[in-house]
């Protein structure tokens, strides 16, 4: 028997011994190892409003961020990773379902631009709990309100997770607190110590949750609510980046850049407890942004960070706004320090780590991400034409709606208002400074069709005029 058929033997062997044993219960115990191979863990790690260069590994030289890095080393990198929408609630509906924000329609931001997640789709923890997993949610949702949370959508532990899209304060109790700014800042329901910033009780948060199942196979969904604005990070932290700041570089927040270290603080906590547990070679982390870095605004009125040399940010659908660092480690299988080119959307989590667990797609329930492991095994390139965008929203960054399609180098946007279309080659101009629209008016209606036809296909809904 060859090591791959050995390998999905023992997953399916293990997963029937587990699910009969302990029906996927939070501490659910393992009376023996499965043999010869456990199941693997997965740690899926959302970071919120993380920009394409907001990490050392991704061309930062103000942020510190020696665990990504870390991870990067180990792993392999994608250039050209996109967010499935340039704001949040669209991309987490998107690597939940495996489906583009527009065939779920959660095209905009909970709840305020769609009311979220339906019930009726299939999330990713949905079938690895038919597989016998444990699964944790650990931090923002924002998929819905209590009637679509976490516990509803296939976990079995939900750990602050609710309609909320930003926290009010990152520091404890204030972190609790619900102040209803446009509906959007609420309070996280997790306890803390006093003065205890939040990225640090979510982390600890998911350990124990590691550690409660270092015998189970499990997913954890750790999605922080940094780093999203209120721009609040630890003073020490705050002064070291103050003394390190240049003026003159396109990123100089330097309560941002403590953030960002706070965040990376948060995902070595998490990769020294596999460590610990002897869980490391047995664990796929995947590390990622829900849309681009905020590049616009902030509490203060000034930039969060900026995603040079991409094209403005968070809620445009320029690169700024939709590439996103996205970093898989899977030991034995990915090889270390490794990068991926390939254009990847946030729905193809979903068919890529059914594939990973040895699990079976359903004909029923087709997704529209594709599966990634061509890419990680460096074997071949992706079957597919195309990546499609859906925006018909007006936002607070003053973006217009608007849609985009990305194939091969070429990506055109359509803005809705006026129905402006505009073509870039990426590999030539990644900070889309010159439009080709009009020299290449054959390319441009090409992908024009193709973006018409998508929508079609998946029921796209088109923006309502403004007031």
């Amino acid at each position: 028997m060859t090591s791959t058929s050995k390998r999905s033997f023992s997953k399916e062997v293990g997963r029937s011994a587990l699910a009969l044993a302990c029906a996927a219960t939070f501490f659910c115990a393992r009376e023996a190892p499965l043999e010869p191979e456990k199941p693997l863990n997965f740690v899926f790690l959302l970071i919120d409003d993380l920009g394409w260069t907001d990490v050392a590994s991704y061309g930062s030289t103000l942020y510190e961020t020696p665990n990504v890095d870390r991870l990067a080393a180990e792993g392999m990198k994608f250039t050209d990773a996109y967010a499935a929408a340039p704001v949040c609630s669209p991309t987490r509906a998107s690597i939940m379902s495996g489906k583009y924000p527009a065939h779920v329609d959660v095209t905009g931001i909970v709840p305020g631009q769609a009311k979220g997640l339906a019930l009726e789709e299939v999330t990713i923890a949905e079938r690895l709990k038919q597989a016998g997993y444990v699964s944790a949610s650990v931090g923002k949702w924002h998929l819905g309100r209590e009637d679509l949370y976490p516990e509803k959508q296939g976990f079995d532990v939900n750990v602050g997770g609710t309609h909320i899209g930003m926290v009010t304060d990152f520091f404890y109790p204030d972190w609790k607190v619900s102040r209803n700014l446009k509906g959007a800042r609420g309070g996280v329901p997790v306890e803390g110590e006093p003065g205890e910033y939040l990225p640090d009780r979510l982390s600890l948060e998911a350990v124990k949750f590691i550690e409660a199942n270092k015998g189970n196979p499990f997913f954890l969904y750790l999605t922080h609510y940094a780093v999203h604005t209120p721009m609040q990070a630890k003073e020490e932290l705050i002064a070291k980046y103050r003394a390190k700041v240049k003026p003159e570089e396109p990123q100089n927040n330097p309560i941002y850049a403590a953030m960002i270290e706070s965040m990376d603080d948060s995902v070595g906590r998490v990769l020294d407890k596999l460590d610990q547990l002897n869980l490391a070679d047995n664990t796929v982390v995947i590390f990622t942004s829900d849309n681009g870095g905020l590049a616009t605004w902030d509490d203060e009125n000034t930039p969060a960070t900026s995603n040079v040399p991409l094209r403005l940010g968070k809620g445009f659908m320029y690169e700024g706004g939709i590439r996103v660092p996205l970093i898989v480690r899977w030991p034995g299988v990915v090889q270390p320090g490794s990068v991926s080119a390939e254009p990847v959307i946030s729905a193809d989590f979903f068919p890529t780590m059914l594939e990973m667990a040895g699990l079976q797609p359903d004909p029923q329930k087709p997704v529209d991400g594709v599966n990634l492991m061509p890419a990680l095994k460096q074997a071949r390139a992706l079957e597919r034409e195309a990546i499609y965008w859906h925006y018909p929203h007006y936002d607070i960054t003053d973006s217009d709606p608007s849609g985009a399609i990305r194939a091969g180098d070429y990506k055109l946007i359509e803005f809705f208002p006026d129905g402006r279309l505009e073509l870039y080659n990426l590999a030539e101009d990644i900070g889309e400074t010159n439009d080709l629209a009009r020299e290449m008016p054959d390319k441009t209606k090409e992908l024009h069709l193709k973006l018409l036809a998508w929508r079609q296909s998946v029921g796209a809904k088109l923006p309502e005029p403004r007031d």
